[in-house]
Order: structure tokens, then sequence, then C-alpha cells
């Protein structure tokens, strides 16, 4: 491949411009030689001819978490130039394996430069000046907003579907959503709980979140309504446990308290409330983003309440 994509440039250069002295022609086919081999080492690092770019496909970078996670769901790994620098953080991202198989961007805009994407995803809520940064230098940069509702979460696995022109494969992520919303709802039906979701230092999910309508999707009522937060806030310990919902809902189901935030979890008055029973673990790689997580995010929450039934 090196061999024929060197003779084309090199030729292509010879043709055009070499000059009719002896002595010139031997320093200009020098450095034709150097530029045809550099030409030739690009083509093939771009995945030029077979590649996802030559079949018309965008190449994209990513420089959001929640945007790599949709990134590698539904495009070719030829697309993906780059994800975010927290794409292989094993708490937080979905499939930080899979992110480990490509190359970790800073967040800031001077790597994607080098890139050259068509297309560069990117949180609302990413660094302004990188976005605006890359927009005043002519690239395409698509945004998405935090995910607050399932239905926001159909709309970019569809918005990133049409960006990377596969529609039928976000399609078939929204499907296999549909499916564990219908099963988690046959689930719940039979008993439908009152759920706080509690994280770290006390903080609780409030009725305009993802989770909030996770939980109201699955037939589940968020006991944080009766706090009157709309985005979430913290509770203390005494309002947590007026409120006596049937569960709690949290990221980790360890015992162990590494620090103040993880402590709070584990304050012997919850523990006597709430021990492992009454407790639906949902890891927060699956509830940080909106994506096709979700649906394994309301499999997991089917089988915790199955657990806890019993």
């Amino acid at each position: 491949m090196v061999r024929d994509c060197f003779g084309q440039v090199t030729t292509v250069l010879h043709t055009r411009f070499m000059p009719s002295s002896v002595s010139k022609r031997e320093g200009v086919r020098s450095a034709f030689t150097s530029i045809g081999m550099m030409a030739c080492v690009m083509m093939i690092c771009a995945g030029l001819p077979g590649s996802s770019h030559a079949a018309g496909l965008p190449r994209v970078a990513s420089i959001n978490l929640c945007t790599d996670q949709l990134l590698m769901t539904l495009a070719d790994p030829e697309q993906i130039l780059g994800l975010s620098p927290y794409s292989r953080d094993v708490a937080r991202s979905w499939d930080a394996a899979k992110a480990s198989k490509f190359p970790r961007l800073s967040g800031e805009a001077e790597d994607v430069l080098v890139l050259n994407p068509d297309i560069v995803v990117a949180g609302r809520f990413t660094k302004r000046a990188t976005r605006e940064l890359l927009k005043e230098k002519g690239l395409r940069v698509a945004e998405f907003d935090a995910a607050r509702s399932l239905e926001d979460v159909k709309k970019q696995i569809r918005q990133m579907g049409d960006l990377v022109q596969h529609p039928e494969r976000a399609a078939a992520e929204i499907q296999r959503l549909d499916a564990a919303i219908a099963h988690t709802r046959e689930v719940v039906s039979r008993k439908p709980y009152r759920v706080l979701a509690l994280s770290r230092r006390g903080w609780v999910s409030g009725g305009d979140s993802l989770t909030s309508s996770l939980l109201a999707t699955a037939g589940l009522s968020n006991a944080a309504a009766d706090l009157g937060y709309r985005l979430g806030g913290f509770a203390s310990l005494e309002a947590i446990v007026s409120l006596r919902p049937d569960f709690l809902l949290v990221s980790d189901g360890g015992d162990f308290a590494e620090d103040e935030g993880r402590a709070f979890m584990l304050h012997p008055a919850l523990e006597r409330l709430y021990p492992e029973s009454k407790r639906l673990v949902i890891p927060e790689k699956l509830t940080v983003c909106g994506g096709s997580m979700l649906s394994e995010a309301l499999n997991r929450l089917t089988s915790e309440l199955e657990r806890v039934a019993h």
C-alpha cells in the first residue's frame, strides 16, 4: 500500500513540478521523495482508501463524557478520532474499557484542531472558551444539553445517530430502551414503591432530573418531591429520615467509608432504617449520562426490585 501510494504521489509531483536542469532535478527529486513519503503516511494514518471517511462518513472527536458514550455506541470505530479526558474513568464512564481503545484528548481546543475532525461533539456545559475557539477555527461543533428525562435521552440518541450517519443504530437503541422500560413497569406494577435517590453528603435528585424521570417512567415515585427540590439539593439526615421512603436508591452498596461524603451514607440512623435489603443499588456510571446505558440502568433497577421483594 505504501509503495503504491508513494508511486502515485511522486508521479504527480514529477509531472507538474520537475525542472529541466539536471542538477536541479536531482535536488527536487530528493525533496519529492520526502514529501511523497509524508503524504503517504498521512493518508494511511487517516485511514484512506476504504475508510469511513472515504465512504463519506464523518470523523468525530468528543470532548464531553456523555457524548463519549453516545459516540462509542453509534459510530464506527474508524469514525472516532478521540474521546474526552474522563472517557476512561471507570467510576463514571459506562464503557471505560472500550474507551481505552481510542485516543484520550485533553479537553482543550489544541489537540482537537490538530485532528481536524469533521464534527466535534460537546456538552452544552463543556468549557465555553474551548467550544467557541473550535467554532472560530471553522470546525463544526454539535452541542448536547444535559438529559433530564428519558425523552431527552431518546432525542440525543437520535441526534448522535444522525450526526454519525447511522440512524438505524439509534433506532435499535431506542427500541432496546423502550423494551427495558416496559419490563421494569411490569415488575413495578406489582407494588409502586416510594424511592429516595440519595448520594454522597445527602444529595437528593429533584423532580426535574434524569434520575427522577427514570423512577417516574418505571412507575415509582420520587420521595424527594416532598422536599420541594426541582433539580436537587442537600437534605439533612433528619429530613431524610422523616420522609420515610420505602427504599433508598444509591450508587454504591459497599460498607466502607473512604471519606466524609461516603460516611453520610453509612450513618447509623440510615443503616438501621435502610439496611441492604432496603437499598436499591445502581452504579453512578449508568445514570450520570443520557444514553444507551439507561437500558442497563433500568434492567439493574428491575433486578434490584426483585431482589428486595424476596
